[in-house]
Parts: C-alpha cells; sequence; structure tokens
C-alpha cells in the first residue's frame, strides 16, 4: 500500500517512527510535516494534503498525527470518501477497519505511547474491511449524505 503519515509539530517524531515501520511492514511512505517541534504548524495545513490524497485515490490510507488526533480527524472527514477517526487501541481500531474501512488514521502525538502507536498502526494496516451488506449499506448511505452535501453546495453557487 501507498501511506502518507503527516503530522503537526506534536508529532514529529511519532510520524518519523511510524515512517521506518510502515516501510519495514512492506508499505511505501509519503512523509508530510514538519522537520523541526520550534515553529508550530497548523494541524489543518497537513491534514488538508493527506486528506485530499485520500479522496482522490492517489494513495491507499493515511495516518495523521497531532497532539490529540481529534483536530486532524475533523479536518480530514471534509473530504468525499474519507472516513477517519482518532483512535487509541487496537479493538478500536479493528472494528474501525472491519466495520467502517477507516481510510485515515488519526492519533495523539502526545497521549499515546510508542508502543501503543505502533500496536494500533500493525493492527490497522493488517485488518480488512468486513464487506457484509450492513456494512456496505451503511457506507453507501455515508457517501450518499457526502454527494447531496456536495449537490446542495454547488447550487447555492
Amino acid at each position: 500500500m501507498k501511506i502518507m503519515i503527516g503530522s503537526d509539530h506534536h508529532g514529529i517524531d511519532t510520524r518519523l517512527n511510524l515512517g521506518r515501520l510502515v516501510t519495514t511492514l512492506g508499505h511505501e511512505v509519503i512523509d508530510v510535516g514538519p522537520t523541526s517541534a520550534t515553529e508550530p504548524v497548523d494541524y489543518p495545513d497537513v491534514a488538508a494534503p493527506v486528506a485530499q490524497a485520500v479522496s482522490e485515490k492517489q494513495i491507499d490510507r493515511g495516518i495523521l498525527i497531532c497532539g490529540t488526533g481529534i483536530g486532524m480527524s475533523i479536518v480530514a472527514n471534509k473530504f468525499p470518501g474519507v472516513r477517519a477517526a482518532p483512535v487509541v487501541d487496537v479493538f478500536s481500531v479493528e472494528l474501525s477497519r472491519r466495520h467502517n474501512d477507516l481510510n485515515v488514521l488519526c492519533l495523539s502525538g502526545d497521549m499515546l505511547t510508542e508502543t501503543m502507536i505502533n500496536d494500533v498502526v500493525q493492527a490497522w494496516l493488517k485488518t480488512e474491511y468486513s464487506h457484509g451488506a450492513r456494512h456496505e449499506r451503511r457506507l453507501n448511505k455515508i457517501a450518499q449524505i457526502e454527494r447531496d452535501q456536495i449537490s446542495k453546495n454547488q447550487a447555492k453557487l
């Protein structure tokens, strides 16, 4: 898989460590984000390009890291086809992959240990989406909501 990993200043070390881990697991990594923790970076400036790349299917998945993971997920979910969530444990990440086909993983660079993050990311990468009827029905409803909102916004123009 091709995975883009981005962070604000809270997640630089985590992003770099994850880049090495994901590469070791056999995936291609595209790194996005700052190199200095002393200069603040606004999380929307990093989340938007990663989410756009997922939305446009330029990459398979994205990982975003900020202080809590919440801000990144808010931004990422503005893009059609993106299903992003802040996840803190293996159980939640496995369910989010199986049931919601989570394609953008949002992590806390401040609240999770490196071991916790590594476990969550490995589970996210290996867990497959369950293509069952109820999951497909729900994802189709989400996609329809996105299309309806886009149509409403275009009609206002």
